[in-house]
């Protein structure tokens, strides 16, 4: 059951250079999209005025989504609190020492990330708890009162409590996080049992302190908002996504912003796997460039790939999430050159201030944009409708200033940042594809974000893609995913036992329990408990292995164990032999970790037919360069909206809107489908 369709809905996408937002009307379906710029120390302000410009007052708007960058950017950039950890006796420097492992093998200078806990900041506390949560040494309560005052002393803003074995029995880390939050109302307190519940006491621990580090900046950030909402005549939630893939509720968001670090290119993932199941195309490459980063992602056989646990920063994060590659390849990245004088591109970007030379803010840095813009790929008097006006000389002045130093002119300058940006972009694909076994002439790929049509059918060409879909809005894509996201709670558990039918009720009641927290978490925001959808899954090895393969449980398996036991048994043998060519039926099984995915489904935006009828002439005709013409040559450009469905354009061509433009080299055809989406194939 789905809630029904009625009033406005709003979904907010926060991105490193420009705020998209989409605003549904659900009783007419209409869609209306805005633009604004993301000046970090201006967010709020920001979103603000790009919701008081579309054409619906926020009084009548029902529903805001929002996707935002405020935690992963503090990650990235190590701008959050300083945090104190209080941790079991004994185990102070598991944060520096890790895994103990050089992830890069063949780098004598590899240097891992520094703990964002100095030591001196890293307590220990008298307590220890076995592997099966039974108590080995008793909490020293008194002690952790010391010890947190000591913290407190030294000006921490955040507390992080990670005890070992505290996934199996949170008792001790509960007690130490009641004290503490009733001794120092004003601290942010954060333990382990309440974001990672699964084993790894340097996982866990790193996604405790990343929690605890960014919480204070998040929590303050959200408070605002919703402060500056309410006087703007918003009074109803505000949902916020998570790197699952679904949306909760900005309380719980303030509370775990860990959950949110991938929240922006989650959304697009999520648009992406809609407009693919609408369209038929089961294995799709999902491809977002945005201004500062290019975000891949798959869907395989129709499922969204989805991973326990990431990375972020060389940081390991345990938590559900949408399995996605980042690298630093968007329209604001800078062109350099390195020590041994070869030509680079990003991954420092130059945001939206000063942005790129071409945006006349203060940029002298060349940028991908500006480096489109000097070969004609975009039009400096029609950049965002006309709302901003490019400055070209100054693109050609930021280009030239590499250039020289290259011994080479303009244009082939400009070409050599746009062939390594694309590279790089290869790259990133080749990394979720090809070193996974999986071929990319067997995928589509679903280009998006503000530069996803200017760059998707030179990488298309580089990895043989056949088709490229650029669907409507793309600047707002990710956006448009967030609009049609679930709300969606996920709870885990690690339970190491022999899986065998005398296991099978211990863990049929853990799933039970799963099931019952996410229930309950999703009815917090007004879902009715027939109206959630759950997903119950048990991570499932051989005896004596390492790893895990993640098996999804059939609903009939829940109630028997002999049934359970039998089923997960058959289908972890048939996973284990598609992922690795072999698996024996017979050898003993280990479960490690109970999942249960809750879903309250919100109803998805209807796809509505592209109306244009009447194909529509060129308006105007520039010269652009392509490499594989060997220079500029005479393109006709097409505005979007003037496309009739079925018109096929012969590249090369451009075709604008106000918020993107899409190169068809030459050697493609563009074609516009029944929805409008531009399809792009390789002649």
């Amino acid at each position: 059951m789905t809630e029904p369709q009625h009033g406005h809905r709003i979904a907010v996408d926060v991105g490193g250079t420009f705020i998209d937002f989409v605003a549904l009307d659900e009783a007419s379906g209409e869609i209306s999209i805005e633009k604004q710029p993301s000046t970090p120390d201006r967010l709020v302000d920001e979103f603000l005025a790009g919701l008081g410009r579309l054409p619906v007052a926020l009084a009548d708007v029902e529903r805001l989504f929002h996707g935002t960058t405020t935690a992963i950017n503090a990650v990235i950039q190590e701008r959050g609190a300083r945090v104190g950890l209080l941790t079991t006796e004994g185990f102070r420097d598991v944060l520096a020492i890790g895994r103990g492992n050089r992830p890069e093998i063949y780098n004598f200078l590899y240097r891992g990330p520094e703990p964002l806990v100095p030591r001196y900041l890293r307590r220990e506390v008298p307590e220890r708890l076995a592997a099966d949560g039974s108590v080995v040494a008793a909490l020293d309560l008194d002690a952790a009162d010391r010890e947190a005052d000591l913290l407190v002393a030294e000006g921490v803003q955040a507390v992080a409590i990670c005890f070992l074995h505290a996934y199996a029995n949170p008792e001790h880390e509960r007690a130490v996080a009641d004290r503490i939050r009733a001794r120092h109302p004003g601290l942010s307190v954060t333990a382990s049992h309440e974001v990672a519940t699964e084993w790894r006491e340097y996982e866990r621990t790193s996604t405790t302190v990343l929690n605890a580090y960014v919480q204070p900046l998040f929590a303050g950030y959200v408070e605002r908002l919703e402060g500056r909402l309410r006087e703007a005549g918003y009074t109803r939630p505000l949902a916020l996504m998570q790197s699952n893939g679904g949306v909760i509720s900005a309380r719980r968001a303030a509370e775990r912003p860990i959950r949110t670090l991938e929240s922006g290119p989650a959304g697009g993932v999520i648009g992406a796997h809609a407009l693919a199941s609408e369209l038929g195309h089961r294995n799709v490459i999902c491809a977002d460039v945005g201004g500062t980063s290019y975000d891949v992602a798959l869907i395989e056989d129709g499922q969204i790939l989805e991973r326990t646990e990431t990375e972020i920063a060389k940081r390991p994060i345990v938590g559900p999430t949408i399995d996605i590659v980042s690298i630093g390849a968007g329209g604001g990245s800078i062109a350099w050159i390195d020590d041994r004088g070869s030509l680079r591109v990003g991954p420092q970007s130059a945001g939206a201030k000063p942005g790129p030379a071409c945006f006349g803010l203060g940029g002298t840095e060349p940028t991908v944009t500006d480096c489109n813009v000097a070969l004609g790929r975009l039009d400096p008097q029609n950049f965002l409708g006309a709302r901003m006006q490019l400055d070209l000389a100054a693109a050609e002045r930021a280009i030239g200033s590499v250039g020289d130093r290259l011994g080479l002119d303009g244009a082939a300058t400009a070409d050599g940042v746009l062939a390594i940006a694309e590279t790089n972009m290869t790259y990133a694909i080749r990394q979720m594809t090809v070193e996974r076994g999986l071929d990319p002439r067997e995928f589509a790929m679903l280009s998006y974000g503000g530069g996803g049509g200017l760059f998707a059918a030179f990488v298309a060409e580089e990895l043989e893609i056949p088709t490229v879909i650029v669907p409507r809005a793309p600047a707002n894509f990710s956006a448009w995913g967030i609009l049609s996201s679930d709300y969606r709670e996920d709870a885990a558990l690690t339970r190491v036992r022999t899986l065998d039918e005398s296991s099978a009720p211990e863990l049929l009641e853990t799933l039970a329990a799963l099931a019952a927290r996410t229930a309950d978490d999703l009815g917090s925001y007004g879902f009715a408990a027939d109206g959630i959808e759950q997903l119950a899954r048990v991570d499932v090895r051989f005896a004596g292995q390492e790893y895990t393969i993640t098996v999804p449980l059939e609903d009939a398996w829940l109630g028997d164990a002999a049934a359970f036991a039998a089923g997960v048994r058959e289908r972890f043998v048939s996973m284990h032999r598609q992922l690795y060519g072999h698996g024996d039926e017979a050898a003993p099984l280990e479960s490690v970790a109970c999942r249960v995915r809750g879903v309250g489904r919100v109803a998805r935006p209807a796809w509505r037919e592209w109306a244009v009828t009447e194909p529509g002439a060129p308006r105007a005709t520039r010269d652009v360069h392509f490499r594989t013409a060997g220079g500029h040559v005479p393109t006709p450009v097409h505005d979007r909206e003037s496309l009739a469905r079925g018109q096929r354009l012969v590249g090369p061509a451009i075709v604008d809107e106000w918020t993107t433009t899409t190169v068809v080299p030459p050697g493609w055809t563009l074609e516009v489908d029944r929805l409008g989406n531009l399809v792009l194939t390789r002649s």
